[in-house]
């Protein structure tokens, strides 16, 4: 078939009409009339040498032509559809794809995220948090945010900050803690990275503990923190994520101590060079 001449109107009505099953409803949606969406599909028919429906006394039934007819001409409007969206206002818009961590997801970059809109419009920032297992090749993105010392096979690194560790729970709890000792009179709040507690404890000057550290187990600081805000214990979580909970006093932080473990890095496959939307997004970032 000449490409040039696709049958773009029968098309429509085709879909339509299979997606209704009636002329009559395609037409309405179409503005069309009944009789200019049946023309439509029987010039399609006559083309494609094969009855698309059976004209039933009510309504109408795909037939096995149209049905393996269909799924080709919605994913095809579908993508019409999808790059069209893409144009606002005289440009194109650009997607990026970012998976990140979803402490640093919610306690850091969605706050910040209109200011990125207004630095960046032609950017259609698609947003998926992890808990900082990720495969940024398997998933298809642009860019991830995670947490760790930056050493990522295949990938290109660039560090953004580091977010120290503290004590953190409720002001009631903290109200009883006078010394580091005292937190073991709460059930410990921790992550999966089982040197996290024993590095605090031994920051603060207690002696190495003998025995394994008891308590709940979390894959990520988010709950947490919800466990920690519910008066569950005491957790080890950065301050710099929970900027909110502290400043409304649902959270304290009762000793100053704090470790290092890791820092937040932006990270990408080296093997993919950057588009106009990952440097925009990228440069953002560093400067924010």
């Amino acid at each position: 078939m000449d490409r040039s001449r696709l049958p773009l109107n029968a098309l429509r009505a085709f879909e339509a009409s299979a997606r209704h099953l009636s002329f009559t409803r395609a037409g309405i949606e179409l503005r069309v009339t009944q009789a200019a969406v049946s023309h439509q599909v029987k010039h399609l028919e006559a083309l494609l040498g094969v009855s698309l429906f059976r004209r039933l006394p009510r309504g109408l039934m795909v037939t096995e032509e149209g049905e393996a007819l269909l799924p080709v001409v919605r994913e095809s409007f579908d993508r019409v559809g999808d790059a069209l969206d893409r144009f606002e206002d005289g440009h194109v818009r650009e997607v990026l794809t970012v998976g990140a961590v979803g402490t640093f997801a919610v306690g850091w970059l969605l706050p910040r995220l209109k200011a990125f809109r207004t630095r960046a419009p032609f950017v259609d920032l698609r947003l998926s948090t992890n808990n900082n297992r990720v495969d940024i090749a398997a998933e298809g993105l642009d860019y991830t945010i995670r947490f760790g010392s930056g050493a990522w096979h295949g990938l290109d690194a660039t560090e953004l900050f580091k977010a120290p560790l503290s004590v953190l729970c409720t002001p009631e709890i903290a109200a009883d803690l006078s010394a580091p000792e005292d937190i073991f009179r709460y059930t410990l709040l921790k992550s999966y990275r089982s040197d996290e507690w024993p590095s605090w404890l031994a920051a603060t000057g207690l002696k190495e503990m003998t025995s394994p550290l008891r308590g709940m187990v979390f894959d990520s600081s988010l709950s947490m923190m919800e466990a920690a805000l519910q008066g569950a214990g005491v957790a080890l979580a950065p301050p710099l994520m929970f900027p909110r909970l502290l400043g409304a006093g649902a959270i304290v932080q009762p000793f100053q101590v704090s470790i290092t473990t890791g820092s937040y890095w932006l990270t990408r496959l080296q093997s993919k060079s950057p588009t106009r939307a990952m440097q925009a997004f990228a440069n953002w970032l560093q400067e924010a």
